[in-house]
């Protein structure tokens, strides 16, 4: 196989079809369009949910619930599995993660620990919060907590 052989898969390239280029087209004319009415304008047409006037059906619904996401405090979390592949004895804290990429991003309130998977060796754990499985699972491994 060489460069010069390359062809797209049959029928990925669809050209597009001209409109308003002649009767013998077929699509000549109004283009498809129709006569007359919204539709058949340029620019013409409604946006996506609109019925016409009437109210509709989304706001007929009624609103329920409760969303305080406003004040919602936002930790950056990682499980003690995730922790693992560190070496024993290292001190762990939010920037350290940040730089190995085992956390994607630093949030406004700090860093919380939870207890999914398993650790095999001590390291001293920096954070804001920690579940409680996360604290007897670092704990049973010989490691530290440290609340910052």
């Amino acid at each position: 196989m060489d460069i010069q052989s390359l062809k797209p898969p049959v029928g990925s390239n669809k050209k597009a079809t001209r409109v308003g280029r002649g009767c013998g087209s077929g699509i000549g004319k109004t283009c498809g369009r129709g006569t007359k009415g919204q539709n058949s304008r340029s620019g013409g047409g409604v946006r996506p949910g609109f019925e016409g006037g009437q109210l509709p059906l989304v706001r007929k619904q009624a609103i329920r619930g409760f969303n305080n996401k406003k004040f919602a405090k936002v930790y950056s979390v990682v499980n003690i599995g995730d922790l693992d592949q560190l070496d024993a004895n290292t001190v762990v804290n939010e920037e350290l993660l940040y730089i190995y990429r085992i956390i994607g991003k630093i949030e406004p309130y700090g860093l919380k620990v939870l207890g999914d998977g398993e650790l095999t060796k001590p390291l001293t754990i920096q954070a804001k919060k920690f579940s409680e499985t996360a604290k007897r699972k670092i704990e049973a491994s010989g490691g530290k907590i440290e609340v910052v």
